[in-house]
């Protein structure tokens, strides 16, 4: 049993055991007290204390949120409770306090997954896929067999590889925090396969849908929705982005959406084409708040768009849907824009600058681009969606016709 005085430097200073292994030391001053180090840094501090045939460890907290003196004081305090004869188990209870996987979502979404644009995707996944045969269960008791369990249901439903993955790495993303918050050593989740090949959807509105499309666009109701799901077409923005745009974020003298909190963590410049600032100068006329896109909940802005995109479609004639072979989805609109850039000439490393894509190999190259050949690009595709549309004529900017007006 190693042995050292605790103190800050002294803990710092401990070297990490190999991977898969973890180190216990006990302090020289309250013996009992001991420091539980994993490969991956965590660092824990336990009470341990016999109780009965077993040995009992109460979790105090983590180094170096909590401090050695801290970890000392509350120690003490245990270990006088075991020795005025309180029930050993009810300490357990009250202070080891092992969250269930449920529970601990909670505790990720607040100081990890709210801070993400993907968080309302990534409440989805685990209220879908996770909740049901995990939610209930300790975080120390969830086996890697019952991960793979939970896994292999989400295929039995018929889901796609892309969300069988996605519903992994939303596993494993929670389980890391779990070990670097101190309630975990190892990752349940690792060395779990995904069957299956991931198949990239290549779905983007074709030049005979165009004019369907911008006429059941023209007879939308809702101007509101008209403008965005137009926006969504012409800057090529994911749903959150578009979504939570604000007023500050625009600059129309200059043609730029500056979007400051991405999917991939990266500020992004969204050129504007002549014709999304005409849609957004009206907007600007016509409103008046943060929000480009007002909503009526919490947030303040709008949250779900898709049951005018299901309207805009129906209309149109265009199937709807990830289920549909043949189906589009507000997402292809991004795709959308991307395809007809790169059947006007652009280069890959253009496209992938305009929506901002971000991969290990071309990360290097977007980052060379400035902003006037993606806009020249944008551009070019936004006016030759316009024309396949027959909504305007080379070299015209247009505004979208109002309803009834095709």
């Amino acid at each position: 049993m190693a042995q050292i005085k605790f103190g800050r430097i002294a803990l710092q200073g401990l070297e990490l055991p190999p991977a898969g292994k973890r180190l216990t030391v006990y302090d020289t001053k309250v013996p009992k007290l001991a420091l539980r180090i994993t490969s991956a840094g965590a660092k824990t501090f336990y009470v341990v204390k016999r109780s009965g045939a077993s040995m009992a460890w109460v979790k105090l907290g983590t180094f170096p949120e909590m401090t050695v003196e801290k970890a000392q004081a509350e120690a003490e305090r245990i270990l006088g409770e075991f020795a005025s004869g309180a029930n050993p188990a009810e300490a357990r209870r009250t202070f080891k306090a092992e969250p269930t996987l449920a529970e601990f979502f909670i505790e990720y979404g607040t100081r990890h997954g709210e801070k993400l644009t993907v968080w309302r995707d990534m409440q989805q996944r685990f209220r879908d896929y996770l909740q049901k045969p995990l939610g209930d269960r300790k975080l120390t008791s969830i086996t890697r067999a019952m991960i793979a369990r939970a896994l292999s249901d989400v295929e039995k439903a018929g889901k796609a590889a892309a969300t069988v993955k996605l519903v992994r790495a939303l596993a494993s993303g929670i389980f890391g925090k779990a070990i670097e918050w101190g309630y975990l050593e190892t990752n349940p989740a690792q060395g779990v396969k995904v069957a299956g090949r991931t198949v990239s959807r290549d779905r983007f509105l074709q030049a005979d849908e165009l004019p369907r499309f911008f006429q059941s666009l023209a007879e939308e109701p809702s101007t509101t929705m008209r403008d965005f799901i137009l926006l969504a077409l012409l800057t090529g923005a994911r749903r959150a982005n578009l979504c939570a745009m604000r007023w500050t974020e625009i600059k129309l003298a200059d043609f730029v959406w500056r979007v400051p909190d991405t999917k991939n963590g990266t500020p992004q410049n969204v050129t504007l084409s002549p014709e999304a600032v005409e849609i957004l100068k009206a907007r600007q006329e016509a409103s008046a708040g943060e929000f480009v896109f007002p909503g009526p909940g919490a947030s303040g802005h709008m949250v779900e768009p898709k049951k005018a995109v299901i309207r805009v479609m129906e209309r149109a004639g265009i199937p709807y849907g990830r289920n549909d072979p043949n189906g589009v989805t507000l997402h292809d609109l991004r795709r959308t824009l991307g395809s007809w850039q790169a059947r006007t000439g652009a280069s890959l490393a253009i496209i992938g600058k305009s929506l901002n894509h971000k991969s290990q190999q071309a990360t290097a190259i977007y980052a060379r681009l400035d902003l006037d050949p993606v806009r020249a690009s944008v551009n070019t595709a936004t006016a030759a969606m316009m024309e396949a549309g027959g909504m305007k004529e080379a070299a015209e900017v247009v505004t979208m016709p109002k309803r009834g007006t095709a």
